[in-house]
């Protein structure tokens, strides 16, 4: 073996190389190609699916001299990502809310230089997630989806977005723990979310909702939150629950009816649960019952069942036939229809459904339909009673209640037992206005 005096002489020639000797001859496009990085490679493949968000979104700013509520637009900016060549952009929730004015769509300008206006065609805010649809006389370009499951701690990831609105910046770092879970604190709307991953790569304010790629330059992720109290911790959604998510409720093909009912698919369709005054037990369908068929169409697979759910509008009727739980196995017709997913929503966790009333200076909602022995029935509360604000108890901050989607949407995220206060305008002097003088507040606790 030479000792390291016998090395010396070829470490010092080594030492001595012209690094740029390697280079010299090269084309443009050669030098480039020996620069290609893996990461560069993820970023020049994905970066023209990353899209710039803004929304008007309005504020409650107290209330004027009138006493009636002061609104102001604020413009709130984030990240999204194409997933599909028609114009369809998941991002985060709390980068469009539910009540925003306008929303516009940028891609990289060298890439694409138009403004696109973007409808808010679903969300789900207790998981953070919203799906919006811009339309164009082109196929957008899209990411590809990865898998969540198989990630290493360790492993090298890039998030891709627009952070403090410099557009099309590129952070890279690793996976640096999985499984975690992180509560949101400061929001209007309370925040828990499981099983996220933390991740190195810096993610700041807008940031939020676009990708988290692993380096063969797939989706594994959906950028959503960062620690303030931390240096290099964010964190993302796994991409395996925003498919999950996109394909129970934010694709156009998720179902947009609430019946009412769950089943066994697994079990042959076996009726596991029917919701006390929900629409499945309007139509007197029961525990223990078999769904053979949907309008007239056998069922086969959990598929078949899952794409007729999904099919179905609010109102819509269809037609089940049912086989009895009773020993003879006898079978029936039964119709439905079924209700908005909103209303299903507070029906099923607070026993009672409601309407938006009132303006955008004074808009509440209003109790429309009660289920006997509900927590809403059992607090008292009356058909036409106005809920103007609720508190998540103990120490919630108040949100303000406007209409039946923002209402399911805090009530979703909340777990059973969870007390709300509530504060009720009803009309105690019988003169049709109810007004703050006639304030009745009442305790929920969600089902």
């Amino acid at each position: 073996m030479p000792t390291p005096t016998a090395l010396l002489p070829l470490l010092l020639a080594l030492a001595a190389q012209d690094p740029a000797a390697d280079t010299v001859g090269l084309t443009a496009e050669q030098r480039m190609a020996a620069r290609l990085t893996p990461e560069a490679r993820v970023v020049r493949e994905v970066a023209p699916a990353v899209v710039y968000i803004e929304s008007a979104r309005p504020f409650w700013a107290g209330f004027d001299h009138f006493g009636r509520r002061a609104w102001q637009l604020r413009v709130v900016s984030g990240s999204g990502v194409v997933l599909d060549r028609s114009g369809y952009i998941v991002t985060n929730y709390h980068v469009v809310g539910h009540d925003a004015k306008k929303i516009t769509v940028q891609f990289d300008p060298d890439v694409d230089p138009t403004l696109y206006q973007a409808e808010l065609k679903s969300y789900v805010a207790s998981e953070d997630l919203a799906l919006l649809k811009i339309e164009g006389n082109r196929e957008f370009p899209v990411v590809r989806r990865g898998t969540s499951s198989d990630l290493m701690i360790g492993e090298r990831v890039l998030a891709i977005g627009n952070p403090f609105r410099q557009k099309l910046t590129v952070s890279a770092g690793i996976i640096s723990g999985l499984h975690r879970n992180l509560t949101m604190a400061g929001s209007p709307q309370p925040h828990s979310f499981n099983d996220l991953i933390q991740t190195d790569a810096s993610i700041n304010p807008g940031n939020s909702g676009g990708p988290l790629l692993n380096i063969l330059g797939e989706l594994v992720g959906i950028n959503t939150a960062l620690n303030t109290g931390a240096e290099n911790i964010g964190f993302a959604i796994p991409v395996d629950r925003v498919e999950e998510v996109l394909r129970d409720h934010l694709w156009p093909s998720a179902s947009h009816a609430w019946l009412g009912f769950e089943v066994d698919e697994g079990g042959g369709f076996c009726v596991t649960r029917v919701t006390a005054g929900g629409p499945a037990a309007e139509a007197e369908l029961q525990e223990g019952d078999r769904v053979v068929a949907v309008d007239g169409a056998a069922l086969r697979s959990p598929e078949d069942f899952r794409r007729r759910r999904a099919d179905l509008e609010p109102g819509q009727p269809m037609l089940l036939r049912i086989r009895s739980s009773d020993p003879r196995g006898s079978e029936r017709e039964i119709e439905l229809r079924g209700w908005e997913r909103a209303d299903g929503t507070l029906f099923e966790r607070l026993g009672m459904t409601v309407e938006a009333h009132g303006s955008l200076a004074e808009a509440w909602v209003r109790v429309e339909r009660l289920a006997l022995d509900g927590p809403a029935w059992r607090e008292g509360l009356r058909r036409g009673d106005l809920i103007d604000a609720v508190r998540i108890d103990p120490g919630g901050p108040a949100w303000m209640i406007q209409t039946a989607e923002s209402f399911a949407s805090l009530v979703s995220s909340l777990e059973p037992g969870t007390r709300l206060l509530a504060d009720v305008l009803r009309d105690l002097d019988g003169d049709g206005q109810p007004s703050r003088h006639e304030l009745h507040k009442c305790s929920l606790r969600v089902r």
